[in-house]
């Protein structure tokens, strides 16, 4: 999807504060993750974002899990469910970076694939689906 309006910005640039926008690109730029759980059909993932941590183990900010549904030998249907534990990140004026933090996860860790999605973000959850 081309995003960019008439005068060759982003979308995202519009809709961002200047501020928002460098928090946003520090959070993908250091995005980590650490697999925990591999099976024939699933897959579990701990992410860390610079600046943001689960307040009770001060781990990982959050978990993604992958499961795949196959049908017959070629077609493939992916689910994948974004959870985060920190509640900074619930706080509604910080949508946007969530919104852009969980579209780079996918991009990393399911690809092309179609994906029905499921972000849990406290009041910045939303569901959305990936159609290659």
């Amino acid at each position: 999807m081309n995003d960019e309006g008439k005068e060759g910005r982003k979308l995202s640039d519009i809709l961002m504060s200047p501020e928002l926008r460098k928090k946003t690109d520090e959070a993908i730029n250091g995005l980590t993750f650490t697999k925990n759980f591999r099976s024939a059909t699933a897959e579990e993932w701990y992410f860390f974002l610079p600046g943001y941590h689960d307040p009770q183990t001060k781990g990982a900010c959050g978990k993604v899990f992958i499961h795949y549904d196959l049908y017959g030998n070629r077609d493939v249907f992916i689910n994948t469910t974004v959870i985060f534990d920190d509640p900074q990140l619930y706080t509604p004026t910080l949508h946007p970076l969530v919104y852009a933090v969980v579209d780079e996860i996918v991009n990393r860790l399911v690809g092309y694939a179609n994906t029905l999605l499921s972000v849990h973000a406290g009041t910045n959850s939303y569901t959305a689906e990936y159609i290659s």
